[in-house]
């Protein structure tokens, strides 16, 4: 989502990085690339305005500009203030400090994701706050929308409250608001109607539910595709009925980000999840710091760790980590690894979370990286026998050619699977009888075939 305003950014200090000391004219030029970049990835003119002037006014102090590295001084001066301009460093958690059942009030405009982040939310509080949760659609307007929460309801595992037609948005909190009191839940989350643009009906609506259940949370759901409208969005909801928090959704689009920078700024309200898909368990706390360190190429490592674990199944990460250590790997342990790689997303968006890897995605333009080697790999593995992927030895011509038939591919594709799976049997084997000390003694050379040598063992290493 940020990647045109952080190529411009990069730009921009890749230029001050070539010069020895910094003028005030350098630092003067460079605020004006920065202050176009942004303008051009839609952030809020107030917002560039200040921004700006701050980043200068100590860009421009002696430190810089006598400074050993100014690239790296300006770059950091950047960073700093883009956490300032996303809401200081630190995720804001959700308010959840009010008697049980503790109400939570989703607004905002129709289409902007809010019936599927109240479904996320919910799972988000159950599974990791071991909350118990009750959804509730107060949406009387658009066609099956109750409907559709309660069927999000299912899949996160959580109760909704039953649907009985006829009723207003405001009943419907009431005994939604009873219920919970009643069965003894701690969280109601109400999802409110939407409009496709902000009117004062909608508003008085939002007034008087928020009247009735005097939320602890009221979280504007805004789409971060819509750019300067959700920042106008988000200006009209807080100024009629006040938001505690935003939620920033498809914030995996290729809209140029300058929402989320201005959101804070716009409204005083912290940005505290944002949404990055449409699966139930795509939603992530809000990190000012890491969101700066990608803009500006620094990476997201612990965001990348955050990932990991949570879509990771640790159970067979355990099983293949033992499994290694013994020496032992078949076909079914490399299938379980590219199920794993698949589950942690795109590999353009998890090359987006290391740090330098900005230029390899700009070289890479539009494209996502060839992954469909994997998805072979797969299929080939999956038209296998129990026994052929126990014993990949004994895959011979004729279990090649009927192999190839049923995966769809070539006896060429799967000579070369086996050629991979050898190579990467052969290292954990070396691995198990080495073990830790050996490996840490010898070098990761150690695991290459002849420890490192060149075949023909000159005795020697390459370039030795």
């Amino acid at each position: 989502m940020f990647e045109t305003l952080s190529g411009k950014l990069s730009g921009v200090f890749d230029g001050l990085a070539k010069r020895g000391a910094l003028s005030e004219a350098d630092v003067t030029e460079a605020m004006r690339e920065v202050r176009l970049a942004m303008l051009d990835a839609d952030v809020a003119l107030p917002v560039v305005k200040d921004f700006v002037n701050k980043v200068r006014e100590r860009a421009v102090g002696h430190e810089v500009l006598d400074s050993i590295s100014p690239g790296q001084a300006v770059a950091k001066i950047v960073n700093d203030a883009l956490i300032d301009a996303l809401g200081g460093a630190g995720a804001v958690p959700l308010n959840l400090n009010a008697a049980p059942p503790v109400p939570i009030l989703m607004v905002g405009l129709q289409g902007s994701g809010k019936t599927t982040t109240s479904g996320k939310i919910a799972r988000r509080l159950a599974q990791r706050e071991r909350k118990k949760v009750l959804l509730a659609s107060l949406d009387t307007q658009r066609p099956a929308a109750q409907l559709q929460l309660a069927q999000l309801a299912e899949r996160a595992g959580v109760a909704s409250l039953p649907i009985i037609a006829g009723q207003t948005p405001v009943q419907i909190a009431q005994r939604a608001m009873d219920t919970g009191r009643r069965e003894g839940y701690d969280i109601v989350i109400l999802d409110t109607a939407g409009r496709l643009s902000i009117d004062e009906a909608l508003m008085d609506e939002v007034r008087a539910i928020r009247a009735e259940t005097s939320p602890a949370e009221t979280l504007l759901v805004v789409d971060a595709m819509t750019g300067q409208d959700a920042v106008n969005t988000a200006k009209a909801f807080n100024e009629a009925v006040g938001v505690t928090g935003v939620v920033m959704t498809r914030m995996d689009g290729d809209a140029r980000g300058g929402a989320a920078l201005s959101m804070r700024a716009i409204t005083g309200a912290p940005i505290k999840l944002t949404g990055s898909g449409e699966k139930l368990d795509a939603l992530e706390e809000f990190h000012p710091e890491r969101v700066a360190g990608r803009i500006l190429g620094l990476g997201d490592i612990a965001g990348l760790v955050e990932k990991a674990a949570d879509t990771l199944d640790h159970e067979e990460s355990e099983k293949l980590a033992l499994k290694m250590m013994q020496g032992k790997f078949d076909l079914d342990d490399y299938a379980a690894q590219i199920r794993q790689i698949n589950k942690m997303g795109s590999i353009s968006g998890i090359l987006g979370m290391l740090p330098g890897m900005g230029k390899l995605k700009d070289a890479l333009g539009d494209k996502e990286l060839d992954t469909s080697v994997l998805k072979r790999h797969q299929a080939i593995i999956l038209s296998m026998t129990r026994k052929e992927r126990r014993t990949p030895s004994i895959i011979k011509a004729s279990r090649k050619k009927r192999i190839a038939a049923g995966s769809g591919t070539t006896v060429q594709e799967i000579n070369r699977l086996l050629k991979q799976y050898d190579a990467m049997a052969s290292m954990m084997k070396r691995f198990s009888k080495l073990g830790v000390k050996g490996l840490m003694r010898q070098g990761l050379s150690a695991l290459m075939p002849n420890g490192g040598r060149p075949p023909g063992g000159g005795g020697r290493p390459p370039f030795g």
